[in-house]
């Protein structure tokens, strides 16, 4: 039996790739990445996903996109002429990631009973765990859930001296910067900290006639962005949204600017 383990370089999937390995050995667990270009996905999250496997002594696996390494979800957007396929499913997403998995499955796992494809959902994610397994079940396929519902070994990659992303002390995942599933706080951190990613994005909006946060276009962002920033405001997408939005409408301009800020390490 192998154990494909779905490797995105975020934390709860490298403890997936620990836990695998403790359990079944090296030898028959596949780390399997979907790379992304590094204009999107940052350096650290490369640095942390192979400081992981080598620690391990297992190489990482690519199923990857054709023309990954320079076609970010923007360049794929407007070379498509859409952000998304249906509410909800973003076309980045499918095309980066889902489709050269299901490929990848196509290709080298015909004997369906020899794999178990291994996900880092959390015991709070009941829905997303039920989807995915009645999904892989369908193709033939079993699902594990190691961070849900095994006996847990490790909580952090700290315990092994590998520290976690830098990303994490702004954003919540490991995801894109500049992603097309995110709202309104996760681009205010775009619009600090990568101008070039959100300007890319605004023209990107104009020229497919869409905008990428439903009701509204991120050029008519910007003032609402410029008086967040007069306020202090230092960008992250980690806090929870109401109250990330409470304290900037509660925030004096200048209130917080003398105020140390994570957003210095990015």
């Amino acid at each position: 039996m192998k154990h494909i383990v779905c490797y995105s370089g975020g934390h709860s999937s490298a403890l997936v790739a620990i836990e695998a390995v403790r359990k079944y050995g090296k030898e028959d667990v596949i780390l399997l990445n979907h790379n992304i270009s590094a204009e999107v996905e940052h350096e650290d999250i490369k640095r942390f996903k192979q400081e992981v496997a080598d620690y391990l002594g297992v190489e990482i696996t690519y199923a990857n996109m054709d023309g990954w390494e320079y076609l970010t979800p923007i360049g794929l957007s407007l070379k498509l002429g859409l952000f998304g396929i249906k509410p909800g499913q973003a076309l980045c997403t499918y095309n980066l990631k889902t489709k050269p998995f299901y490929k990848y499955l196509e290709e080298h796992c015909q004997d369906k009973d020899d794999y178990t494809i291994l996900y880092g959902f959390d015991a709070d994610e009941e829905n997303r765990i039920y989807r995915r397994r009645t999904n892989l079940r369908a193709m033939g396929y079993n699902a594990e859930f190691p961070l849900a519902e095994w006996d847990r070994t490790i909580y952090s990659t700290e315990e092994i001296g590998i520290k976690t992303p830098i990303t994490y002390k702004i954003f919540k995942h490991a995801n894109c910067i500049g992603c097309l599933k995110a709202g309104r706080q996760h681009w205010y951190v775009v619009y600090c900290l990568r101008r070039d990613i959100f300007d890319k994005a605004m023209q990107a909006e104009k020229q497919i006639g869409y905008s990428i946060i439903k009701g509204i276009f991120l050029e008519d962002l910007i003032p609402i962005y410029e008086d967040i920033k007069s306020k202090g405001i230092c960008p992250n997408d980690k806090e929870n949204s109401q109250t990330f939005w409470a304290r900037v409408n509660a925030t004096i301009p200048e209130q917080e600017s003398f105020l140390p800020c994570d957003c210095s390490l990015f």
